[in-house]
């Protein structure tokens, strides 16, 4: 199926599932995180902390995904993955960026949920190059649906340059990752 991108509040999407920008503690944070914490209600706050810590502090290593209910959300679940921080791209960031993908899709397969919406992760506050990023998820996806291709993917947008950036990815094809 085609990736398609919108403009548009990801809280409000009636999808399957939402994919979660959040950060290892997956107890919220700030942009589209807490705006999902915010829309989904306590309880998702209470399902995030009774996932278990792989070491302290952290439900959620930089690049794997988590599930939890939606809750209050109009998506039955949220997919919780954490993108990484950019320090210039010479850390691990795209493949890191590229796993966090690859992991939702992986489990939204898993639990035959078919319709799915990212944002676009790590390029808020964890500083990733918009441009780059897009380029890393568009790639990412795009590999991911060979595998499981009967998913219908949407990466909804914050704002219109976003969503702009975004189309020029999809309309360049897959990038290196």
């Amino acid at each position: 199926m085609p990736i398609t991108a919108i403009e548009a509040d990801l809280t409000t999407l009636a999808v399957d599932v939402i994919v979660n920008a959040a950060n290892e503690t997956l107890l919220g944070g700030g942009g589209v995180d807490g705006a999902i914490h915010r829309a989904a209600g306590p309880r998702l706050l209470a399902a995030c902390r009774a996932l278990p810590e792989v070491r302290p502090s952290v439900r959620c290593p930089t690049g794997e995904a988590r599930l939890t209910p939606g809750f209050d959300l109009p998506a039955r679940w949220v997919i919780h993955t954490v993108g990484p921080v950019w320090h210039g791209g010479t850390h691990g960031e795209p493949a890191l960026l590229a796993a966090c993908y690859r992991h939702a899709m992986e489990i939204a397969a898993a639990q035959q949920l078919r319709r799915m919406a990212f944002p676009a992760i790590s390029c808020g506050v964890f500083g990733y190059p918009a441009e780059l990023a897009a380029g890393v998820a568009v790639a990412s996806l795009r590999a991911a649906l060979t595998a499981h291709g009967d998913l219908d993917v949407t990466l909804c947008c914050y704002s219109a340059p976003m969503q702009r950036i975004v189309a020029a990815a999809l309309r360049a094809g897959n990038a290196a990752i």
